[in-house]
């Protein structure tokens, strides 16, 4: 596990201090050891540098930037099958100096090009250099479980594993992209490949991008993606037949996962996801596994006694924590610098705190992420398909009709808001719903907190919804079941630029490494060919994984509402962290960011102080914001 960053400069202007100042802030994700190194070719000016966090092979043999022949790489992640590849090329006559993985990702580049890619089982992200091609690869898992950032602007590329790096490059330009200032406050994060700078880009899951430095273009490619396999005719298997290769495939994954040459634990949550990788860890480890949990005082969010129940169950060493407002009140100031773009999960928070107790006894963590994604555990899934199927039955004129009728309504309906929760959004939004011409467009509209219109009232300068996501790029993407369809495009948005950017930064920001053993792609190249009433069967939800925890944890011990790793944040800001809003999205700050519109927000503040039925999400967007923007737009840097 590492941070990586670079440069390439097409006019030899940037020297190696500048690439020791993009790495040095990068510390963080790799106290163990330091790398960088420059080269000069007849294109360009390369700058190659990462930190390591030292987990496989803990030698100096594992240094990087390391370089066999004409390549040379940067490497942060995890091979775990790299002992199976590492055979596959003795037999091809290659030997090998160190026991790591990256050396392993060199020697397959060397031997297979960029398919390489398609036999490796984990999580990585990496910039690889071709002295003889003048070539320089940016690649990333096929989940996006490790960010990759690049920068393209005249003649200078950087690329980094955290936005942070490319402020210590004199001639980046922190411009914020206005629209995409507009996705973050629809969906809470900014979906790839798009990051909150112009010309700055997420390298997409499941993708490379090839840098020619002779003609000095960028070309991306796609290795791998989820909707492939979404598209695929379903399995004809029986129920039991899919419970029965899904247990195996994800017993390999969490095996896989425990690969290391340091102390390895879990997350756990006392949820269906975090207990089954528990228990499938602690049924085949031969020792206990360390378990970590963090609970709250108000009992409404406070998970904690359901983990402790499944760990004693399970019998692993169980360590847990209680969160107060005075440690929240620690971890929210240093949120922009954490996430360093606007982030609008709230439950970062218990994410850090977990990390910080974890780190103080393994080096490595286990998070169960995807179970919701791969097996359809959110609520608002079969919330939303209810709500489509409903609504596609309804002749196309009267929808149309209806959805001008209640648009006439709204201005008389607000002033009822105070009575229903969130009721002005949900009156903008269903019409919007009614409209929808397709069951993609359902889907991208139902998950919005603000609304197209509410983006116009609150960004001062005009914003578009031009970028092209996930949630619109569904040409290839079979519609007809809407079930399948809300998981495959939750799993290349929210996913991978909520949850699994969520995880990274806050087990990075202790230097912990986080796994993800559900985002073994074997698992969801499986679990989506199958029917998607295996996932979700007769208003269950999760179905197929429940079933499998069931033979591992009795069900009275599992079988309880769904809490979510939330926290009580919004109880906090109306009473001791309410300076926190006072001071962010006062006029002074709104209008010296000045991206926000403030009568809009003080418009919002007013309705949550007056404590109205309100999506707390949009304070929470709000506030994250406006401590982004204070920290990463200073004067010198060129707003919208």
């Amino acid at each position: 596990m590492c941070g990586i960053t670079g440069f390439i400069d097409f006019d030899y202007l940037l020297k190696k201090e500048t690439l020791s100042l993009m790495v040095g802030v990068l510390h963080h994700r790799g106290p163990d050891d330091s790398g960088e190194e420059i080269f000069q070719s007849r294109e360009a000016r390369i700058g190659f540098a990462m930190k390591r966090l030292a987990i496989i092979d803990l030698s100096p043999l594992g240094h990087q930037p390391m370089s066999f022949k004409n390549l040379t790489i940067v490497f942060n992640g995890e091979i775990y099958n790299y002992r199976k590849i590492k055979k596959e090329l003795e037999a091809l006559g290659y030997s090998f100096l160190s026991g790591s993985d990256t050396e392993v990702i060199l020697k397959s580049y060397h031997a297979w090009g960029p398919s390489c890619v398609k036999k490796f089982i984990g999580m990585f992200a990496l910039a690889l250099y071709d002295n003889i091609a003048q070539e320089v690869i940016l690649m990333r898992d096929r989940a996006g479980v490790k960010p990759l950032y690049y920068y393209r602007k005249d003649q200078l590329i950087l690329f980094s594993s955290e936005l942070k790096a490319f402020h210590e490059c004199s001639d980046f330009n922190a411009r914020v992209n206005p629209d995409a200032v507009g996705q973050y406050f629809k969906y809470g994060f900014i979906p790839a490949p798009y990051a909150i700078f112009e010309n700055t880009f997420k390298v997409k899951p499941g993708h490379y991008i090839k840098i020619d430095l002779k003609s000095r273009q960028l070309n991306e490619f796609c290795y791998w993606d989820v909707i492939d396999y979404y598209n695929q005719p379903k399995l004809d298997v029986s129920f039991e037949e899919a419970l029965q290769k899904t247990e195996e495939i994800l017993i390999s994954a969490c095996n896989y996962r425990m690969v290391a040459d340091v102390p390895v634990g879990v997350f756990l949550s006392g949820g269906y996801d975090s207990s089954t990788v528990s228990a499938l860890l602690q049924k085949h480890s031969g020792r206990k596994i360390n378990t970590f949990s963090i609970g709250f005082h108000e009992s409404q969010f406070n998970e904690a006694t359901h983990a402790k129940k499944i760990a004693e169950y399970l019998g692993t060493e169980h360590h847990e924590h209680y969160c107060s407002v005075n440690e929240a009140k620690s971890i929210i100031p240093d949120l922009p610098s954490i996430y360093d773009e606007p982030f609008g999960d709230s439950s970062a928070i218990p994410t850090i705190l977990v990390s910080k107790i974890a780190v103080k006894e393994v080096k490595v963590a286990l998070s169960a992420d995807a179970g919701d994604e791969i097996f359809a555990g959110y609520g608002n899934y079969s919330y939303f398909l209810d709500h489509h199927n409903r609504i596609s039955k309804l002749p196309w004129r009267l929808r149309k009709s209806a959805a001008a009728m209640i648009h006439q309504l709204r201005p008389l309906v607000r002033r009822f808001s105070c009575f229903m929760y969130n009721l002005d959004t949900r009156m903008e939004k269903f019409p919007n719903l009614l409209a929808a011409d397709s069951p993609a467009r359902f889907n991208e509209i139902a998950n919005q907190y603000f609304t197209d219109s509410a983006i116009r009232d609150l960004i001062r300068v005009p914003v578009s919804d031009r970028l092209k996501t996930a949630f619109k790029d569904h040409i290839n993407l079979d519609t007809n079941d809407f079930m399948n369809l809300q998981l495959a495009v939750g799993y290349k948005t929210f996913l991978v630029d909520d949850i699994l950017a969520k995880v990274d930064r806050a087990t990075m920001s202790v230097s912990l490494e986080g796994r993800e053993p559900l985002l073994d792609h074997r698992i969801i190249e499986y679990v989506a060919r199958l029917p998607s009433n295996f996932k979700y069967h007769q208003g269950v939800t999760k179905y197929l994984l429940k079933e499998i925890a069931h033979r591992y944890i009795p069900k009275s011990l599992l079988d309880r509402p769904k809490m979510g790793f939330s926290i009580p944040v919004e109880q906090w800001l109306k009473s001791d962290l309410r300076y926190l809003l006072d001071t962010y999205l006062s006029k002074e700050s709104v209008d010296r960011v000045g991206i926000l519109n403030f009568k809009t927000v003080d418009k919002i503040l007013k309705t949550f102080y007056a404590g109205h039925r309100f999506n707390f999400s949009k304070i929470w967007f709000l506030l994250m914001f406006q401590m982004w923007a204070e920290q990463w737009l200073s004067d010198k840097k060129k707003h919208c």
